[in-house]
């Protein structure tokens, strides 16, 4: 399997960033971590090995991105609006920085936002405030609600880095086709803490006449990693 390591220092973000690529060809899929994870955590979890069959055969290709998040919302030492500004660099960083890499290495038309639990967060909310970039997103045991980050602040920046709040607004022609266009899916468990979040937004999303695939698992199915590694082999 091919794997590339690459490095360089953000403008938007003021320090140096990392990411790996798994695969050569197939679709490219922008790989977000788990809460105050590392690039390199997908490949440690087993995650990349559970669908190497797929990237060895030119199915996907793994873009595995750094977070910010102990920056951002988990950053304790900072006021709410400090946390969501740097949520914003980071989402600049990921449109303006890791996309052009993307598309250089892979010129598919399609491109997926994917992460577990926190990453869920990442990748729904990436693709939701820009479906132009990516036409999917695959959440596995994702967490939504930032209100416990925030002490009780909202401003617009907050407002539309939670789907669960700008979706049930959204009106905009230009999002809305793009939304009934693209492929989402939504994946937890029975037993995952995170449950309700995505029966809540599966709803949202509905409501809203936007196609999404909500599936929640049996068999004792909880919020970790040997859930996750199967449903990256069910939906990727």
């Amino acid at each position: 399997m091919r794997r590339d390591y690459h490095k360089w220092f953000s403008p938007r973000l003021g320090r140096d960033m990392e990411l790996l690529v798994f695969g050569h060809a197939g679709m490219p899929a922008v790989v977000f971590p788990t809460s105050q994870g590392r690039f390199f955590e997908f490949e440690d979890r087993g995650m990349v090995g559970a669908i190497a069959n797929k990237i060895e055969n030119g199915e996907v290709q793994l873009f595995c991105v750094d977070s910010v998040d102990s920056e951002s919302w988990y950053n304790r030492s900072v006021p709410p609006r400090s946390k969501v500004a740097r949520q914003v660099q980071y989402d600049e960083y990921i449109v303006h920085e890791v996309i052009p890499l993307v598309k250089q290495l892979n010129w598919s038309p399609l491109r997926a936002a994917v992460g577990c639990s926190f990453g869920g967060y990442h990748a729904v909310t990436m693709a939701l405030r820009h479906p132009d970039v990516f036409t999917a997103f695959l959440s596995m045991s994702g967490a939504f609600d930032m209100g416990n980050f925030l002490d009780g602040y909202h401003d617009q920046d907050v407002y539309f880095n939670q789907p669960t709040q700008f979706l049930p607004g959204m009106s905009d022609p230009w999002f809305l086709d793009r939304y009934r266009h693209n492929t989402y899916v939504l994946a937890t468990g029975v037993h995952d803490q995170c449950w309700s979040q995505n029966e809540k937004l599966g709803g949202i999303m509905r409501a809203k006449g936007i196609p999404v695939r909500l599936d929640v698992w049996g068999d004792g199915t909880g919020h970790d990693w040997p859930w996750w590694q199967r449903m990256l082999q069910t939906y990727l």
